[in-house]
């Protein structure tokens, strides 16, 4: 019991670190590393949080190409 708000504090860090890897690894299939997919989407106004994205990028890899595409469009232009 002694550890239960540290322990909740760092699940929230290791579901964050989490997250990352896994768009990082889907964007890597795209072409793109996290920081520029992340940098991408940012630069097209598309307001999508780590979990959501790491989400698409496990269930639903068409919708996170497209999500990829976006990004990858807004950093050429």
């Amino acid at each position: 019991m002694a550890y239960q708000t540290a322990h909740r504090k760092l699940r929230k860090r290791q579901m964050r670190a989490l997250w990352i890897l896994r768009i990082n690894a889907a964007a890597r299939i795209h072409g793109l590393s996290y920081s520029r997919l992340v940098h991408g989407l940012i630069l097209a106004s598309v307001e999508i949080d780590r979990k959501q994205l790491a989400d698409l990028s496990v269930r639903e890899p068409e919708a996170f190409a497209e999500v990829a595409r976006v990004a990858n469009e807004a950093l050429v232009a």
